[in-house]
């Protein structure tokens, strides 16, 4: 079967991380499958547009645009899907490195026509150049990452995660782009889910649609220092907590929290009794991983309260952008 054409979308918005662009771009370019295109939208920054324009003038293949919607990650990522070319659209952090088969793994599960989205599996990459002691892999999705309890292989999930994530075109075309007002905007409160709410709407706008994550197309994302304290671990899962509140807001408890029910239930309790264990057995860090765990679930559980409670009184607002044909049907109606 002839390999599927993908539009790779990297959303960037600051120069502080210009080393990590150029190494997302230089990833995708070496893959072993490769890309139709790469798309760099800048969040709001001229300055870091121009000089990203300038740095690639000389690669077709790149495109860099400036985000057509108001500020954030949601806006910037429905920029790249509106300009995409290929009939896949695949989504890239800027601080992560794609394996060079990424993109291979995820055509592949593009050969069932059902398929509508593949995600892959994000490692972390510390800055200090380990995980810290106390620092639980049950809650390496605070860090962007893949966290321990996902089942392994190529399975079929409720939701992809953003970073490393990849849809048919046409998805979009039947379910709408990312919510505004869900996820991050810059350097502000670590908010999320806005991957979870649009997946949940994908799954009713088209019922017989699948999910999968193959965990061979692997990225690594960087963790930088600050994001390896205690301090930046509390504050993001308690937004996480307010940002499953909104997400429950749009699609409702039910498929909203089915995956977490789960988790709070299952996958962590286990981490707790490791934790437990490591410690008895004097192992380092197992006191660490079990309070970590006592007071992420705790943060994010008063994060949803708190969300819970602005959303009843009619607050924050959010919306969901319908996204045109793709670029090769606008091109065939001319």
């Amino acid at each position: 079967m002839r390999p599927r054409g993908f539009s790779v979308v990297i959303c960037v918005y600051t120069e502080e991380r210009w080393k990590d662009i150029v190494e997302a771009v230089a990833s995708v370019r070496a893959q072993s499958l490769p890309a139709e295109e790469v798309l760099l939208v800048v969040d709001h920054n001229p300055v870091l547009l121009r000089r990203l324009a300038e740095k690639y003038t000389d690669f077709p293949e790149v495109r860099v645009l400036a985000n057509a919607g108001p500020r954030g990650l949601s806006a910037g990522r429905n920029t790249g899907i509106t300009a995409a070319r290929g009939a896949m659209v695949a989504f890239l952090d800027d601080d992560a490195v794609a394996g060079q088969d990424w993109l291979r793994h995820f055509d592949k599960g593009y050969d069932d026509p059902a398929v509508m989205a593949v995600g892959g599996r994000t490692l972390p990459s510390w800055a200090s150049g380990r995980r810290p002691v106390w620092f639980p892999e049950e809650f390496d999705w605070v860090v962007g990452c893949t966290y321990l309890g996902l089942p392994p292989g190529r399975v079929r999930v409720r939701n992809v995660l953003g970073g490393n994530a990849s849809f048919r075109r046409t998805a979009f075309d039947a379910a709408g782009g990312f919510a505004i007002g869900i996820g991050r905007d810059g350097d502000r409160r670590p908010l999320g889910g806005e991957e979870t709410e649009l997946c949940i709407r994908l799954s009713r706008a088209l019922p017989h649609a699948v999910l999968l994550i193959d965990d061979r197309a692997v990225i690594h994302h960087k963790v930088p220092e600050v994001r390896e304290g205690f301090g930046y671990f509390r504050t993001r899962t308690y937004a996480e907590g307010l940002s499953k509140a909104l997400v429950a807001r749009s699609v409702g408890a039910g498929r909203g929290l089915e995956s977490e029910r789960r988790y709070t239930t299952r996958v962590l309790p286990a981490g707790v009794l490791r934790g437990v264990r490591d410690f008895l057995l004097g192992r380092p860090g197992g006191a660490g991983r079990t309070a970590a765990v006592v007071t992420g679930v705790l943060a994010a559980a008063a994060g949803y309260a708190v969300g819970s409670v602005r959303a009843r009184r009619g607050g924050p607002s959010f919306a969901v952008p319908a996204i045109g044909p793709a670029a090769g049907a606008r091109e065939e109606a001319r």
